[in-house]
């Protein structure tokens, strides 16, 4: 087991080198949008939401075709990936980047990584599931789907989608802050209330 573990480490500490050195060119980049994204400052959290905002309301008021949104949303990449690495270190000066920049690099690369291994995690288990116990895989799978189709055909597609980046954007924040954990305990605590009631209805 302490084996395993040390493999795995070992890997991961691998894996965080490899990102780390693909990454660099983006480092100043990521180091700020990670304070964007954790609300080191209080209107972080409403600059977050008014660009997305302001991002889907000209998609809406554009409306391209999917194609024409896939070819625009690819140069943009391409054109993010030519020029950060130049202009990166002429905006935010490479000459100032500090240890304490460096380790906070390292931690994102890491986390990075360790989200990723999480991922193939759960696809392994989902195959695995699937060998193991096939009509269980088969009704999770299928009940999830039905399930996120009915959401789908309720709510208009870029609503969902505004709803779902804004979220994702907002949680780094919310996490840091303390806000999930201390609405999730909320809820915890107002269930455990709900089933003491019913147990004590049943007696």
């Amino acid at each position: 087991m302490a084996e395993a573990d040390n493999r795995s480490a070992n890997l991961i500490a691998q894996e965080t080198a490899q990102l780390e050195e693909q990454l660099q060119g983006w480092g100043e980049v990521i180091l700020a949008g990670d304070r964007v994204l954790r609300w080191e400052k209080p209107w972080f959290p409403g600059a977050l939401v008014g660009v997305t905002t302001l991002f889907f309301v000209l998609i809406y008021y554009l409306d391209p075709s999917v194609l024409t949104g896939l070819s625009c949303t690819v140069i943009l990449l391409c054109l993010a990936d030519y020029l950060v690495p130049i202009l990166a270190p002429r905006v935010f000066g490479s000459n100032k980047w500090t240890t304490e920049q460096q380790q906070r690099f390292h931690e994102i690369c890491g986390t990075l990584v360790k989200s990723r291994r999480g991922v193939f995690s759960w696809w392994k288990r989902l195959l695995t599931l699937k060998e193991e116990k096939p009509r269980m895989y088969f009704l999770s799978v299928i009940s999830t789907l039905v399930v996120v189709a009915w959401i789908g055909q309720q709510v208009h597609n870029l609503l969902l989608t505004y709803l779902i980046v804004t979220f994702l954007l907002l949680l780094p924040g919310l996490n840091q802050h303390g806000i999930i954990t201390k609405y999730s305990a909320m809820a915890k605590r107002e269930i455990n209330k709900l089933l003491k009631q019913k147990e004590k209805k049943n007696e």
